[in-house]
């Protein structure tokens, strides 16, 4: 299904202009050696594209042969068909004459007994350099790009200006030989390797033994991984070594490999949160597939409205049934990809309408509005969430698999995964400093919100946006209780550096009966202090009813008590500076 569907994206962008065709793939030339018809090199032309200080390779699509124009491998034995890194070009290192003698074997296989003076030119070219490197002189002796030359890593090419193509591998022998031989196109069935693709369902295919490699999900490989591959003996099934194993033709595999490379090269339709790379597509072109970032990733800073506004056009688009002018019923694909040593791993894989996404989508902001500073932004993007239960508040240090199973939950309905519970609670307890900050408290209501949804429970009033007093649970009334106190201390103490909130915080969570009797306590000797003795009169009546409200202090608080205790807490601090709370306290 996988498959399928990135097979099917890859035919729309082909339909659009914006994918290199069968036989290609969007690569980028640095440098270009223009020879002679005889072989020898005439000039040296830098394609390098100034990109503030960084010089970029010129960007055009390339021969794509065998699907290694991602990757070599340690043989030397697997040149590209007219272009690859000047190592192979010029035959560098241990392995020089290796590497000279496959790009020689890649002109006579895939373009044969061609009559094209351009490719002549290049493979004498090669052959020359082959028996005498000093052949290659001109280009690695130059006093401007000699040395970036003989370093081996940037991509280099061939024209010969006396034909009409700019490139060598522009020639119409070229574009012939990988449409009718590259992919395995020709009927004789004979040949090995051949079955059924599984994908389309073709039959007497040449069928692909190494898919091609994916780059940009990050954590994995620099030089790319494979999201299908097979390399031990166990992995085999009826004698059938590496991909043959999941028969995809050498068509197909193409395909689906640019589609994946040009979806995790996107800005627009890629995000990676944590650990997690996240792809997504519609069948069709739609306003849903060119937004989907904004509801997830943090705004720029150049354009930090930018989110909010799609956020807003979502909200509205739910009553129309449709996201902007989008059909409602058009599919859209969803698919988190995470790093595992030389293979990807899929994290999720989400299929559904455009309307059922962005409904699910606009239930994920519902449940985290929360009442916040005016300061705070509006909505809350993942990344936003998780860095703010992470250690230090750093990306890298957002825990394993958590972003890809809250992505789940998110696109799925289902409840928010227990470790972000546990994580967000760890974090209020270790950050003395700032404690309930407004993101995470909005994350603990959702989260139980989301889970009593699932999971009825007549025992359970709805977590609110702000203050609720008749909330029943102890909890909840406990983390008011507490917040009440720590306003009696500030107050009492102006400009203190340390409140209740850094010392005891942690132990009144996680089992009250251990410290609120002493914080009562205390609190007669912070009332004392108060100049102002209607205050004292308003906090006395307050520390009532909110101890009416309960029995007696808990000896322990689960988990989800705790996230309520969270929520009371900072209901209650932002009730403090309400305009409503104010005007009752003057009253």
């Amino acid at each position: 299904m996988i498959l399928q569907a990135l097979k099917e994206y890859y035919d729309r962008k082909l339909e659009e202009g914006l994918i290199a065709p069968d036989g290609w793939i969007r690569g980028g030339i640095d440098f270009l050696l223009e020879l002679n018809f005889d072989g020898t090199i005439q000039a040296i032309s830098d394609l390098r594209e100034l990109e503030g200080k960084r010089k970029n390779s010129h960007p055009l699509d390339v021969p794509n042969i065998g699907n290694q124009a991602l990757k070599h491998s340690n043989s030397g034995k697997d040149a590209n068909l007219l272009w690859d890194n000047a190592a192979f070009v010029f035959g560098l290192g241990d392995k020089g004459d290796m590497r000279l003698q496959s790009m020689i074997e890649a002109i006579d296989n895939w373009l044969e007994e061609t009559n094209d003076l351009g490719v002549i030119a290049v493979r004498k070219f090669l052959a020359n350099g082959l028996e005498d490197r000093k052949q290659f002189d001109l280009a690695l002796l130059h006093p401007e790009y000699g040395e970036i030359l003989r370093e081996g890593n940037v991509k280099v090419s061939f024209r010969v200006p006396q034909t009409d193509c700019k490139f060598v591998f522009h020639a119409p022998v070229v574009a012939d030989a990988l449409r009718k031989v590259g992919h395995g196109s020709t009927d004789d069935s004979n040949l090995p390797n051949r079955g059924t693709c599984l994908v389309t369902g073709a039959q007497a295919v040449t069928i692909e033994s190494t898919h091609p490699v994916t780059k940009g999900v990050w954590g994995a490989q620099s030089s790319g991984a494979c999201i299908v591959s097979f390399n031990k003996d166990a992995f085999n099934s009826y004698s059938k070594t590496q991909s043959l194993n999941a028969p995809v033709s050498k068509l197909v595999a193409s395909q689906y490999g640019k589609a994946l490379n040009t979806l995790l090269d996107s800005s627009r339709q890629c995000i990676h949160i944590g650990d997690t790379s996240t792809v997504f597509w519609s069948e069709r072109r739609s306003s849903f597939e060119s937004d989907f970032s904004f509801f997830f990733q943090e705004p720029g800073k150049d354009d930090p409205d930018a989110g909010t506004e799609k956020v807003k056009a979502l909200f509205e688009s739910v009553y129309s049934g449709a996201y902007y002018d989008d059909e409602g019923d058009t599919q859209f694909y969803i698919l988190g990809l995470a790093p595992n040593a030389a293979r990807i791993a899929v994290r999720f894989w989400q299929v559904g309408t455009i309307s059922q996404f962005a409904a699910r989508i606009k239930r994920y902001f519902d449940e985290f509005a929360i009442v916040k500073p005016p300061r705070e932004p509006e909505f809350y993007s993942i990344w936003r969430v998780l860095v703010n239960v992470s250690t230090q508040d750093k990306s890298e240090n957002i825990p394993p698999n958590v972003a890809g199973d809250f992505m789940r939950s998110i696109l799925t309905g289902a409840p928010y995964p227990a470790t972000l519970l546990q994580a967000v609670l760890r974090r209020i307890r270790s950050d003395t400093e700032s404690r309930v900050k407004p993101v995470r408290a909005a994350l603990i209501k959702a989260y139980l919100n989301r889970y009593y949804w699932v999971y009825p429970n007549p025992n359970h009033k709805e977590v609110a946006m702000e203050l609720d007093t008749t909330q029943p649970s102890v909890g909840y009334q406990l983390g008011r209780l507490f917040a009440a106190l720590e306003k009696i201390q500030e107050e009492a103490n102006p400009g203190i550096n340390a409140t209740i909130r850094e010392r005891f915080y942690g132990a009144a969570c996680a089992t009250p009966v251990t410290v609120f009797a002493n914080l009562l306590r205390l609190k007669n000797h912070h009332l004392a202090k108060l100049d102002n003795k209607g205050r004292g009169v308003y906090f006395e009546r307050l520390l009532g009813e909110i101890i009416g409200t309960f029995n007696e202090f808990p000896a322990h608080l689960g988990l989800h008590e705790q996230g309520r205790f969270a929520i009371g807490y900072y209901h209650q601090r932002q009730a403090f500076f309400s305009k409503k709370e104010n005007e009752a306290v003057l009253n």
